[in-house]
């Protein structure tokens, strides 16, 4: 053989083997090439991606940071019965804050500060639960659920504590009743509930309960029977004659214009005042309440003498001033 023909039959061969060489290794690449898996699920996983999620609304004191209630808004009707939904919540908000017969609630009235012996008698802060506010929150919550903390707010006395030797500078207003010191019972029971307001501080916004500071008026707190008044008949009664107390702070402050919350009738005319200037009171029942609107804080100060009760509400001279210019 020639050599042109040698050379002819070499390359040949040669592109014959790269030809091979390729089809050799595409198809190695095709057998080695990975494939992409079908993922496949379980029937049952896949059942509970397709069920909605339950919606779940965790109520918090924000206090102890403590759940204290779990709702499931779609078993309370949240989208089939909305109204009634908001009403159930409503209803457990109310209770919730203002407690029941049997489980006391979030809310608390202020308990005032008090001067005696020259020192400050702490109280309490008022302590309010937005029943509202908490209801709104928790309708919020419904649609895709989470945690909800209570809405709870705390009030503290509106006064300095530095400016407590200047508030009995002057007398911004004053009112005197009289009564029988011959009655035992009923002039012990006036002394005890008239000591029991006095040097009371209320600051400006603050807010005043007669039976909160005045406290159970029965014989363990050393009162005595005497006369009252009940369902229009006079009969004997442990704490008799504390209502000349609460009426007579009712004229005092009512010179000074406060806003009342809770002011009663006797269901007959009583001696002390003129008609329909009274206000009855009875533990765990009627009350008289009023919130100090002045602009300023003051001083309650009570003088009983023989046959005599005076209520003066006193402040400091620079108050006298503010509380001139806001009236």
């Amino acid at each position: 053989m020639g050599k042109g023909k040698w050379a002819v039959s070499i390359l040949l061969s040669g592109s014959l083997l790269g030809l091979v060489g390729c089809s050799v290794k595409e198809a190695a690449e095709k057998v080695t090439k990975p494939t992409k898996q079908v993922e496949t699920r379980a029937p049952e996983e896949q059942k509970q991606e397709d069920e909605p999620k339950t919606v779940v609304v965790n109520v918090i004191d924000p206090n102890t940071q403590k759940v204290i209630k779990t709702i499931l808004p779609a078993e309370l009707g949240f989208e089939t019965n909305p109204a009634a939904y908001k009403r159930e919540l409503e209803k457990w908000a109310r209770e919730l804050a203002r407690g029941t017969d049997t489980k006391p609630g979030y809310d608390q009235r202020m308990v005032l500060d008090q001067v005696k012996h020259g020192k400050i008698i702490k109280g309490k802060p008022q302590v309010i639960l937005e029943e509202k506010e908490l209801v709104e929150r928790i309708l919020t919550a419904s649609v895709t659920g989470g945690d909800v903390e209570l809405p709870i707010y705390v009030k503290e006395s509106g006064y300095n504590p530095e400016e407590i030797a200047s508030l009995d500078d002057v007398v911004l207003a004053s009112y005197t009743t009289y009564f029988n010191s011959g009655v035992a019972g009923r002039a012990r029971n006036i002394e005890l509930s008239a000591r029991s307001i006095n040097n009371i501080i209320v600051g400006d916004g603050d807010y005043f309960s007669f039976n909160t500071t005045v406290g159970p008026s029965d014989a363990a707190h050393g009162y005595q029977k005497a006369k009252e008044i009940v369902n229009k008949k006079m009969v004997d009664g442990i704490g008799g004659g504390i209502c000349q107390t609460s009426s007579t702070l009712f004229n005092a402050v009512d010179k000074v214009g406060v806003s009342y919350i809770e002011r009663h009738h006797h269901s007959l005319s009583v001696g002390y005042v003129p008609a329909g200037r009274d206000a009855t009171v009875s533990y765990g029942g009627k009350d008289f309440r009023f919130q100090n609107t002045t602009g300023v804080p003051f001083l309650i100060k009570t003088i009983y003498q023989q046959g005599k009760l005076t209520v003066q509400i006193r402040t400091s001279a620079k108050y006298q001033q503010l509380y001139a210019k806001g009236n």
